[in-house]
């Protein structure tokens, strides 16, 4: 009996990697890798050349020499013989301040507007899409410049507060909205982590400051820090004007020699930060527990006040504790002293950046609630449930599965949109770094590569923020 045995393998052949289906994909894929490699390392070559043409080479050296510039609106201490690399930390936070607002009202403007474009009320509905129409259709920057404008040209001017008929303060006489600003009151801290300052009598001031006609005491020229202490003053010589607040009686921002002066530091903030957020998990926590009970018993524990507790008790042990009060802002000589002052260029930048992207939020909330079948609307009436709370309960859950992805577009956009900032003069990291400090040094490479990287970066942060919520209330199948 013959035996037929199996014929002997080929072995390898480079014709496989490109006619054997197993293999082409690979080389295809290792081909455009090293062409891709090989267009970076010419373009890579191509700069340093250039650069050595002119004279230049490639280091970051520049951050740490003195800006020689002034930042108005800041949230750390700065001045401008500091470096350009705390100008650039200074432009830094400023973008991420509007970027933190301009997303939280974006959020909140778009879901109302969302909801009530649905409504049933004619008007409502009406006015909605005008608002919709209207701010989606007309460039960003537009909106910007005019509500910056708005601000400047509608709004009083300090000097109008003086007097029985002049314009009046909101709030109790702590906020005043004029053509300079935006002030409210600041939260001061008298036993503040990174220390208070003691006032202290002013030193005499030189002779021929003290002549008639040549007085040069005050503070002439400086920059007002706007998130500062209650010591905080303008610019303006207040005490030219014969206001008794700044020095009038020998001791820094009207506080009694030998008084502490509240203040505010970064790490009285942080402490406070970090108390809410173990509030906030603790709160969610009795929640948790207050379902596992629901499912076990069938019964509900009343927790929301444990939650409360959980939340404003600590809260309000870590304020009391710092010594927390608040520094209301008071006209001085020619402008308002104390408290936080809000420039114009932030507020419309905020305003515009909010409006302009909930009208978009607005129809991605819109069509994440009609993407739900209408029957889920009819099975909860059928229920009894009411139409608000159908649509807490019921609807928005299942839209948001729809919502969240293209959410995360929009803050990713409100973000970069930000940039425009310089059109009114608000010194974000675009402004900063991407601009005074590039033109000063001539490191228009390295200062546009760490531009492009801090972007990179935030606008990643934010996509892994919004992803990770995104996997948190998506459905989940058993």
């Amino acid at each position: 009996m013959a035996t037929i045995s199996d014929p002997p393998e080929r072995g390898f052949r480079l014709s496989q990697l490109i006619f054997d289906t197993r293999y082409r994909s690979m080389t295809i894929q290792v081909v455009a890798m090293v062409l891709i490699g090989l267009l970076l390392s010419w373009l890579i070559s191509n700069t340093i050349h250039n650069l050595e043409a002119l004279g230049k080479d490639f280091n970051f050296g520049f951050l740490s020499q003195p800006a020689g510039y002034d930042i108005n609106q800041q949230l750390i201490d700065y001045n401008n013989q500091m470096t350009h690399g705390r100008a650039a930390l200074v432009g830094i936070l400023n973008t991420l301040l509007v970027a933190v607002l301009g997303c939280a009202l974006a959020t909140v403007l778009g879901v109302i507007a969302g909801v009530l474009r649905l409504s049933n009320n004619w008007v409502v509905s009406r006015l909605t899409a005008v608002y919709v129409e209207g701010f989606r259709n007309v460039p960003l920057l537009l909106w910007i410049v005019l509500i910056f404008a708005l601000m400047t040209e509608s709004m009083p001017s300090p000097r109008d507060f003086r007097g029985e008929d002049g314009s009046s303060m909101l709030l109790g006489e702590s906020v005043a909205i004029t053509n300079r600003g935006v002030y409210i009151p600041n939260v001061v801290f008298s036993r503040s982590l990174g220390g208070n300052e003691i006032a202290a009598p002013e030193p005499e001031a030189p002779a021929a400051a003290a002549t008639p006609g040549t007085n040069m005491a005050g503070t002439y020229g400086a920059s007002r820090i706007a998130t500062g202490g209650a010591g905080v003053q303008t610019g303006q010589n207040d005490t030219a004007a014969g206001s008794g607040s700044a020095s009038g009686d020998g001791a820094a921002g009207g506080a009694e020699v030998g008084e502490v002066i509240p203040t505010s530091s970064f790490w009285d903030w942080l402490l406070i930060i970090t108390v809410l957020i173990a509030g906030g998990i603790g709160a969610k926590f009795l929640g948790k527990r207050a379902a596992r009970i629901q499912e076990a018993t069938g019964k509900r524990p009343m927790t929301l006040p444990l939650q409360i507790a959980a939340i404003l008790v600590p809260l309000i042990v870590v304020l009391v504790g710092l010594g927390a009060s608040l520094d209301k802002p008071e006209l001085g000589g020619f402008n308002f002293d104390g408290g936080v002052h809000l420039r114009n260029s932030l507020i419309a930048l905020w305003l515009a950046l909010s409006l302009y992207t909930g009208a978009f939020i607005a129809e991605i909330v819109r069509g994440g609630i009609l993407a739900i079948s209408n029957g889920q609307t009819e099975a909860a009436y059928a229920l009894g449930l009411r139409p608000g709370t159908t649509m807490n309960l019921v609807i928005l859950p299942q839209a948001l599965r729809v919502i969240i992805p293209p959410l995360i577009s929009q803050f990713l956009n409100l973000t970069k949109n930000s940039s425009l900032a310089i059109a009114v003069g608000y010194m974000d990291v675009r402004s900063t770094l991407g601009g005074i400090t590039i033109n000063q040094t001539g490191r228009e490479l390295e200062g546009m590569l760490l531009l492009g990287l801090f972007y990179l970066v935030l606008s990643l942060l934010i996509s892994g923020v919004m992803n990770v919520y995104n996997s948190s209330v998506k459905l989940k199948e058993r």
